[in-house]
């Protein structure tokens, strides 16, 4: 199989430049100058076993592939904010031996949140969950890390909206040669919603800085358990703090690089990065929605969503607002009884 990752940036390039070194087949596609760096000068894989550089073919978009082949995978690791855009382009790209990307090729979607493969769905018919535990760090254009040692991530994978199959065994078999664990799973979403409840973090960390403090803490244990409430209000069901646990147990530490830790998480870097758009409506946003369609007031989860995309619209430095201030903007939002 050809791996074709949409979207190399931290994620994208951490599981295509680990395919790579374990000898298979990997196109990564990118935009903008971080294109223009891979082309010039490879991807810049840094790892707690050292940097590697991988001279990889790299495109902008389907039109510089051409026909696709009969065994490609496709890997959509855009932010969801950015998967319709590569949705549309890439499901009608014909396919050797006729028909197209989405009525013949396997898309896999390893991202936060659940709503890209619910997109996905509407246009290909085979689509796959990830659930992505993989710390990564898009470093500058060319250039990604990933800290996890001895592994470099767990990837619960699987048929959406459910089931296993041959191609989700095969993939995970090509992962798990690429420093991954990746379990195959009949039930994908539930190890995708618990690991939702932990990216409703990721907007506090944006806005105040890392999650260290007991103020920052309790808010983010506030926030958690609203989306607790209105998972179980919906009857969605969630891999438990157990499970999680014993998944991860002892097999991935994260190990400081260049003689830092890791960064911040995606979100974070969204900010840092200056992209202009942030993930927030996805997965704080994912639980207003949720609270909407089942009558479960979320205003802290909306607070945040709201405050995550001021911040990336107004290009305002990540973590730059008090945790104090967002604590007491919290309380005006959700007074204690």
């Amino acid at each position: 199989m050809r791996y074709v990752i949409v979207g190399a940036g931290a994620v994208g390039g951490a599981v295509g430049g680990r395919l790579a070194e374990s000898g298979h087949e990997v196109v990564l596609v990118a935009r903008g100058a971080h294109h223009d760096a891979l082309r010039e000068r490879g991807l810049r894989l840094v790892t707690p076993d050292g940097p590697r550089t991988h001279r990889l073919p790299v495109v902008d978009g389907p039109g510089a592939l051409g026909v696709l082949r009969a065994d490609d995978v496709l890997v959509l690791a855009v932010k969801t904010q950015d998967s319709v855009a590569a949705l549309d382009a890439w499901a009608p790209v014909p396919v050797e031996g006729g028909g197209t990307a989405a009525e013949r090729l396997p898309l896999f979607c390893a991202q936060n949140g659940v709503e890209s493969q619910r997109l996905a769905l509407r246009r290909f018919r085979r689509v796959y969950g990830v659930c992505v535990w993989l710390p990564a760090t898009f470093v500058e254009p060319g250039e990604v890390s990933a800290a996890g040692a001895p592994l470099t991530g767990i990837l619960h994978l699987g048929r959406f909206p459910h089931g296993t199959d041959d191609t989700a065994r095969a993939v995970a078999a090509d992962l798990a040669a690429s420093r991954f664990e990746a379990p195959v799973v009949a039930d994908v979403t539930r190890w995708q919603y618990a690991k939702l409840l932990a990216n409703l973090a990721n907007a506090i960390e944006a806005v105040s800085g890392v999650v260290d403090s007991e103020e920052a803490a309790e808010l983010n244990a506030r926030v958690r358990a609203e989306g607790e409430a209105v998972l179980a209000a919906a009857g969605i069901p969630y891999a438990s703090a157990a499970e999680q646990k014993e998944a991860r147990a002892g097999k991935m530490r994260l190990v400081p690089l260049g003689g830092e830790g890791r960064g911040a998480g995606s979100s974070w870097q969204s900010l840092s990065r200056g992209t202009g758009t942030i993930e927030a409506d996805y997965l704080n946003g994912e639980i207003a929605l949720l609270g909407r369609l089942h009558g479960v007031p979320t205003p802290l989860n909306d607070l945040l969503q709201r405050l995550a995309n001021d911040f990336a619209r107004e290009g305002r430095p990540a973590g730059s607002m008090p945790v104090s201030e967002l604590a007491r903007l919290a309380a005006e939002a959700a007074p204690r009884p």
